[in-house]
């Protein structure tokens, strides 16, 4: 149980606190509701070049490290679909360092075209290294472009194509910025173990002043229901063929999330999950095997994911993730393997909630979710997952034509 306080500032900015009488440390989140689905399909990219850009100083403050570094202080950021997170921790005295910064940079960024050049060939060597010149690199984007057609998911938060951001002009971004680097856009949490007036007060003192801008949000299209199954089939300079089969599924808060989640760790949560049991050990099928959800805020993904031991066919994989799902539409879960899972997440809960910046991270989170209280409800909506649920999702979700299948081949010598 993770006790809160939430309240929002006339600008616009919610602020969310938490006393941990346990920690010498206080934990500071900023979360901004911009991440590539936010993005124009032809500018994308924006959101993670940005999150590299509000660590190149503001007006009044050009080197944004040292003085998290001089508070004994340790900092960083990243990037998904969704939302993009800045957070710092320090010693609870040095608290007021942190939320100087986070202002100052919420309105003050000097963006220069000097500075925007830089983070522009670093996020492109980025988007070189880990997706085009890397064995499997490009293998998500595929599967990305493969199950969605017009909702933004259909690009990763790294974008589409390099070309985006070496396009990016510096009116460009500065556009960007103000649209949604702003209060009523931003969600500040506290994790510290100061009353919680002192730390609303503290957040008054340093957001309050700042001034909300007006901007109307880009509306995100919804994905059209699939009706009919997809397939693609691509060869790679790879060392094994894998399979992934991809199934569409419900949003982060839809009921359907915490039966999907526990499915997939009854499915791969270790070497004692059924895929790896039965298609690893027992079929000798695969390599190795994975199954898991996207936990999108919008409408996700279930994905089942193996690469081939030398002489399997694709389809043999592929019948043998059928007949997995085909046990579980009827049913076949047993007790422990469903309190095993339940478990599971109880205890991983129960741990996080002793690390004090997972706190600051999960209040900024579940209320970008627009539902604070279920911070403390979640442990419940798992325990609340039957047998006869998983059944039902399995039905309703992991059906032939709800699935995009990619082979991705290793290319014969």
């Amino acid at each position: 149980m993770i006790p809160y306080r939430k309240k929002t500032l006339p600008n616009g900015l919610t602020v969310a606190v938490n006393r941990d009488r346990a920690s010498k440390l206080a934990a500071v989140n900023i979360l901004y509701r911009v991440g590539a689905r936010n993005e124009e399909p032809a500018r994308t990219g924006f959101a993670h070049l940005f999150e590299h850009l509000m660590f190149r100083g503001t007006h009044d403050v050009p080197n944004f490290d040292l003085p998290v570094q001089m508070a004994s202080g340790d900092n960083n950021a990243f990037t998904n679909n969704d939302y993009t997170d800045f957070y710092i921790t320090l010693p609870k005295d040095n608290l007021e360092t942190a939320l100087w910064l986070e202002s100052d940079r919420m309105e003050g960024l000097d963006i220069t075209a000097e500075k925007l050049e830089t983070e522009k060939r670093v996020v492109i060597e980025e988007f070189r290294q880990r997706y085009l010149n890397q064995p499997y690199g490009d293998q998500t984007m595929l599967l990305r472009r493969l199950a969605y057609r017009v909702h933004p998911y259909r690009w990763a938060a790294i974008g589409r194509s390099p070309e985006h951001i070496a396009r990016a002009t510096l009116a460009d971004v500065e556009a960007f910025y103000r649209t949604h680097y702003r209060p009523s856009n931003a969600i500040l949490s506290i994790s510290a173990d100061l009353d919680e007036e002192r730390m609303f007060d503290l957040a008054e003192k340093w957001f309050a002043p700042l001034t909300d801008r007006c901007t109307t949000p880009m509306p995100i299209p919804s994905e059209p229901r699939q009706r009919k199954a997809r397939r693609k089939e691509v060869e790679r300079d790879v060392p094994a063929t894998t399979v992934t089969v991809a199934y569409h599924m419900g949003a982060r808060t839809d009921a359907d999330f915490y039966t999907a989640d526990l499915i997939s760790d009854l499915l791969a949560g270790g070497d004692s999950g059924r895929l790896y049991t039965h298609l690893v050990k027992e079929q000798e099928l695969l390599s190795s095997v994975n199954a898991y959800i996207t936990g999108d805020v919008d409408p996700g993904l279930f994905v089942f994911t193996g690469q081939l031991l030398p002489g399997i066919a694709p389809e043999q994989v592929e019948t043998a993730f059928r007949k997995e799902i085909e046990a579980l539409q009827r049913g076949e879960v047993t007790d422990y393997e469903l309190e095993k899972v339940k478990n599971k997440f109880e205890a991983n809960t129960l741990f996080g909630e002793l690390n004090v910046m997972n706190k600051a991270m999960n209040l900024g989170f579940y209320e970008m979710l627009g539902d604070l209280s279920l911070i403390n409800r979640e442990v419940g909506c798992y325990r609340a997952v039957t047998r006869e649920r998983i059944a039902d999702f399995c039905h309703r979700t992991l059906r032939a034509e709800n699935s995009s299948t990619l082979l991705y081949k290793a290319r014969q010598a």
